[in-house]
């Protein structure tokens, strides 16, 4: 039988075997390097993970803030060292919970926050300097961060000691999800915004999470999954230096998100591609001298697409190697699925293991024990290489389309995308890409499960607390500071000193959107960037 080479998810071929004439020609010197050192392929730091571990996220949110605050005490406790909020889609779109169009949706999809009270609760009892936050949060993404420092003050914790990521990435939004409020230019425009107030204000906190984790979960290849976002991020630079901004006070602060599949060597290959592109688009496109700002530092998450209901335990082998993956090729920080979380929000049990699947991955492997294991190999080398090579090809149609905003104009990525999700379907349809418990190896019968289910009486409860804040504030002061909102917002001031005034006085997240609305506009598909 003759040994086929396979293809990768990204359509580039794997060969049965590799050997060093396969890349003829090739310098350690220049494709390796030293970690910690510019182009940072073995990683963003000399020591990586043999001086401390990644940072290890559990995303959790759901239903009320009290329940979310629950599950974040219960993580701490079993030893998670960073928390990561998933907000309900009314969140997320800028609506409050009483809003007709959130009607059906409150605490769905993660936890409803409409003000600062509900920041309080979700926080209280959680030391804001001890712990590392993210906030999976794009349009709304400056609100919710305010928030948080408004809490932290009442907390007396100082805004320089918060450390944190807010994803805050409206391009993908447009490519990939759909949870845009305002058109592309005020949307750039807010994010410039907070790098300026994050430099200012919150200077440990980082400003962007760059993603292409959403976008591998609509179906893009590893190689558009590094490509396109790295594309976004070179428009937000642009944007930013356009307006004023030196690289080097914001650069340092940004950083990206992306997958970890099951396909374990071109996940370690894609990940040390992206952080060589980046470096040299840093260098030599915008001459960045700061070290940091040439570090491309990700999360990564596991990947959701690839859980699957039949069989759900299943994927915690998915899960356990979804992970080694992302740490073999070099994470900052990491979230493990929960194995069930293809059925419904996790339970604590799903979420217990998910966290301990990391700690075995941290203490009893020896993947800490040493930094890039995979340096040299031939076929992660080959596969690291082939990945910068598609990469770059397609960043240069997005150049040629006139940068990221053009591309996304012309649909460019969201075709490419979608081709791809196409191409996926039909060789797991074809049993051509083996899907373990769904394709091949099904039982006759499943095994029942109890799914964890969100109480319907949420969105009562939201609107009875919505009533409450709206019946104690001082209606006046909250309409000064919304029309003081607006007129930032049609002026060059910032935006978010007004904004962190009105959420102090007990303005909602969606006064402030629907505010900023007014002036903005919103941003529908199909329409004129």
């Amino acid at each position: 039988m003759t040994n086929r080479p396979r293809s990768s998810e990204s359509g580039l071929p794997i060969q049965p075997v590799h050997g060093p004439g396969a890349q003829a020609g090739w310098d350690p010197a220049e494709k390796l390097g030293e970690p910690g050192k510019c182009l940072f392929t073995r990683g963003v730091y000399p020591s990586m993970y043999t001086g401390r571990p990644w940072t290890m996220r559990q995303y959790a949110g759901f239903g009320t803030a009290s329940e979310s605050n629950t599950r974040y005490k219960q993580l701490i406790a079993n030893g998670t060292t960073g928390l990561s909020v998933a907000f309900d889609l009314p969140t997320q779109m800028g609506h409050d919970s009483d809003a007709p169009i959130a009607s059906g949706e409150v605490g769905k999809a993660g936890v409803a926050i409409d003000s600062i009270d509900d920041m309080r609760v979700l926080f209280a009892g959680i030391p804001l300097d001890e712990v590392c936050t993210s906030m999976t949060i794009n349009a709304p993404a400056a609100l919710l961060l305010l928030l948080y420092q408004l809490v932290a003050e009442e907390q007396g914790v100082a805004a320089e000691m918060l450390t944190g990521t807010i994803q805050n990435d409206a391009l993908k939004e447009y490519i990939a999800r759909g949870t845009y409020i305002f058109p592309p230019k005020p949307s750039l425009r807010l994010i410039v915004d907070i790098f300026k107030y994050c430099r200012a204000e919150i200077p440990r906190w980082n400003t962007i999470s760059i993603s292409g984790y959403h976008m591998a979960e609509a179906g893009a290849s590893p190689a558009q999954e590094i490509a396109f976002p790295l594309a976004d991020g070179i428009e937000y630079v642009r944007t930013a230096v356009a307006a004023g901004m030196d690289v080097d006070d914001f650069a340092p602060r940004l950083s990206f998100f992306f997958v970890a599949r099951t396909t374990i060597l071109e996940e370690v290959a894609k990940f040390r591609a992206a952080r060589r592109i980046w470096a040299r688009v840093m260098k030599k496109e915008f001459g960045a001298e700061n070290p940091k700002s040439l570090m491309l530092r990700f999360h990564t998450q596991t990947a959701g697409v690839q859980l699957t209901a039949q069989q759900p335990e299943t994927s915690l082998v998915r899960v356990a190697v979804q992970g080694l993956g992302a740490v073999l090729g070099g994470t900052q920080s990491l979230h493990t699925h929960s194995f069930d979380e293809a059925i419904a929000l996790p339970t604590d049990r799903s979420a217990h293991l998910a966290l301990r699947t990391q700690q075995v991955l941290t203490y009893e492997t020896d993947a800490t024990a040493t930094v890039d294991p995979f340096a040299g190999s031939y076929v992660i080398e080959k596969m690291t290489d082939d990945i910068e090579g598609a990469a770059l090809e397609l960043m240069r149609k997005i150049e040629d389309l006139g940068g990221a905003v053009g591309a996304i104009e012309h649909g460019f990525q969201k075709r490419e995308i979608e081709d791809n999700a196409y191409r996926i379907a039909k060789e797991t349809d074809s049993g051509k890409r083996v899907v373990v418990g769904v394709n091949r190896f099904q039982l006759d019968e499943e095994e029942p499960y109890e799914p964890l289910l969100v109480a319907p009486s949420i969105e009562t409860q939201q609107a009875e607390r919505l009533a409450k804040l709206r019946a104690w504030r001082d209606q006046d002061r909250v309409d000064r500071h919304l029309a003081d909102v607006q007129k930032a917002a049609a002026g060059d001031d910032s935006v978010l000193y007004p904004m962190k005034d009105a959420l102090s006085v007990g303005a909602t997240v969606g006064e402030v959107c629907d505010a900023l609305r007014e002036i903005w506009g919103t941003y529908t598909p199909g329409a004129p960037f």
